[in-house]
């Protein structure tokens, strides 16, 4: 019977499996592209949906431009890919009603080989009964109106006794009344018995007739004896419930606190509880202060999802990542080190990203990252869909700046065609209209500008800091210098991080940048790197140079290493 009363458990929907496809911190168009695409591919050559592209940081205008044109939704943002309490393998322990009675919680508790049980009610947690309170119910002393005192159901006593309704409202709920086991003669009982009181006794009528004209609130007749008629129809008249067991009046006596509801014993406030998307790192010390032995989980919208204790610490999965469009780890999402990294597809210079176990690593010498993902579809035989075509050619057109860059190869020619005929796109118009929606930066403000195309480079001791904007002209050139002038001084200044700071406003149709500088030695660096002769104005004019990877970065760590 006690199961009526179990609630279903609240589903956690987490999928074990789940790998997560990631470019880097403030994403371009290739990073974001090529995780949606290369996640399709995995997604078609594993023939499931574990794998799922995120990105690191928010989308700049040109590929917000780009995935309204193919109509994608942007992946979802993450900001911080360390363990969380999602990650555990969370036990799924059902709740239980709060009239649940203790005799059939402690059953529960030794079915699952649990010591903890929630209290659920409409999905929330309202409280926990452990398997202390229920020993509390065997072996501490309890007046005799505990019955009435915790609000015992009918149906919790009948249950605990093994007992027969022979009359009353088996939903009554016990709110007066306390319990006497009627050992007395009737003349002692008159005196005993007060209106409500469960009275225990056998199958003497004289007593059972007392007792309902002294209006108690139950008879528990034991060791089966039978009810007469009468008896039962006086009981009827007065509210009596009667109450059949095969027990005797002992057994009955030291079961009868069994049927306590455990809402009796449960705590309920102060509750310490986490979220699914708390950080194992940020609740391992709670845990360990406190001597719970489980802790309740809900989700996001507080429901109950389930049970962890301090051993499902140990088991926590890390999460499986595939890294897209660097290999460095201060350009990688935060907590990378407490990951698993599956993969890394990648077309720049080999960085410092450690891994505990061998990992597939593809690196090319390519203009762009989405170039060698398409050159996998190629070999894997897999057909290239329009949005798909789309969304590689756009990383194409964007990294290469049109096939202009100095990074662009044939192979990034060759796929960029082939692509854009597949996807229906013009190459040199359609990359026009995307450089046009990315450097539209008005309602921008200078730090966003600044680290809208931002990654750091690690040369030995120093660090250096390369932004990059794109623009279409040379009053936003001008503009952005203006703009830029005060603030790219406080990124070294105010940076404990950051030794070095450039900041590459690129003409794309002139293939020219105008590189704005801050930091100790960040001029001597750069005419260093580019033979120039005298620096003005807080910036240097670079003809020829676009591309961050292929000209400008390598220049500068040729130098610092020297």
């Amino acid at each position: 019977q006690y199961s009526n009363v179990v609630l279903n458990c609240v589903r956690m929907e987490i999928v074990m499996r789940e790998v997560y496809v990631i470019g880097h911190k403030n994403p371009d168009t290739d990073s974001v592209c090529s995780a949606i695409c290369y996640s399709r591919l995995k997604n078609l050559i594993t023939g499931s949906e574990d794998y799922i592209p995120k990105r690191a940081g928010h989308l700049n205008e040109e590929t917000q431009y780009v995935l309204e044109k193919c109509g994608v939704k942007p992946p979802a943002y993450i900001k911080d890919v360390r363990p969380q309490v999602r990650d555990i393998d969370v036990r799924k322990i059902s709740g239980i009603s709060e009239d649940l009675s203790v005799r059939n919680a402690w059953k529960l508790m030794k079915e699952r080989g649990v010591e903890t049980l929630p209290i659920i009610e409409d999905d929330k947690l309202k409280g926990l009964v452990t398997i202390s309170d229920v020993a509390k119910s065997y072996f501490e002393m309890y007046d005799s109106d505990i019955l009435s005192v915790s609000g015992t159901s009918l149906s919790n006593i009948v249950d605990t006794l093994k007992g027969e309704v022979i009359t009353g409202d088996i939903d009554k709920h016990f709110n007066k009344g306390k319990m006497i086991i009627a050992a007395a003669n009737p003349d002692m009982m008159e005196n005993m018995i007060e209106e409500g009181d469960f009275v225990i006794l056998g199958n003497r009528y004289e007593s059972q007739l007392c007792a309902i004209e002294m209006e108690a609130g139950c008879l528990i007749i034991c060791e089966g004896a039978k009810v007469s008629s009468t008896i039962t129809k006086i009981a009827a008249q007065h509210n009596c419930v009667i109450i059949s067991t095969a027990y005797d009046t002992y057994t009955v006596a030291r079961l009868i606190n069994q049927a306590i509801p455990v809402s009796f014993f449960m705590k309920q406030e102060a509750l310490i509880k986490f979220k699914l998307n708390d950080f194992i790192e940020d609740i391992q010390d709670i845990m360990a202060k406190k001597r719970y032995r489980d802790f309740p989980i809900e989700d996001d919208t507080g429901r109950y999802v389930g049970m962890i204790s301090r051993r499902n610490i140990i088991k926590t999965d890390k999460k499986k990542i595939i890294l897209v469009d660097h290999n460095e780890k201060n350009q990688a999402v935060f907590g990378i080190e407490d990951t698993d990294i599956l993969e890394i597809i990648d077309h720049h210079r080999l960085g410092c990203i450690q891994t505990i176990t061998p990992v597939f690593f593809r690196n090319q010498p390519l203009g762009c990252t989405a170039t060698i993902i398409y050159q996998m579809y190629c070999e894997h035989n897999i057909d290239i869909d329009k949005t798909t075509a789309a969304l590689l050619c756009s990383a194409i057109i964007s990294d290469t700046l049109i096939l202009k860059s100095p990074t662009c190869t044939h192979y990034d020619v060759d796929a960029c065609q082939v692509l854009a005929d597949i996807a229906g796109i013009d190459i040199e118009e359609y990359g026009r209209e995307m450089f046009r929606a990315g450097s539209n930066l008005s309602d921008k403000s200078e730090e966003e500008i600044f680290y809208r195309d931002y990654k750091k480079f690690s040369i030995g001791e120093i660090t250096v800091g390369v932004g990059q904007v794109n623009c279409m002209s040379q009053e936003e050139i001008d503009e952005l210098i203006k703009k830029e002038a005060s603030y790219i001084t406080s990124v070294t200044d105010k940076s404990d991080d950051i030794n070095i700071a450039y900041l590459l406003l690129t003409d794309v149709m002139k293939e020219t940048s105008y590189v704005m500088l801050s930091g100790k030695n960040a001029e001597q660096v750069l005419m260093q790197a580019f033979n120039i002769d005298e620096i003005t104005n807080n910036y240097v004019i670079l003809p020829g140079v676009v591309s961050r990877k292929k000209q400008f970065l390598p220049a500068i760590v040729e130098v610092l290493q020297q």
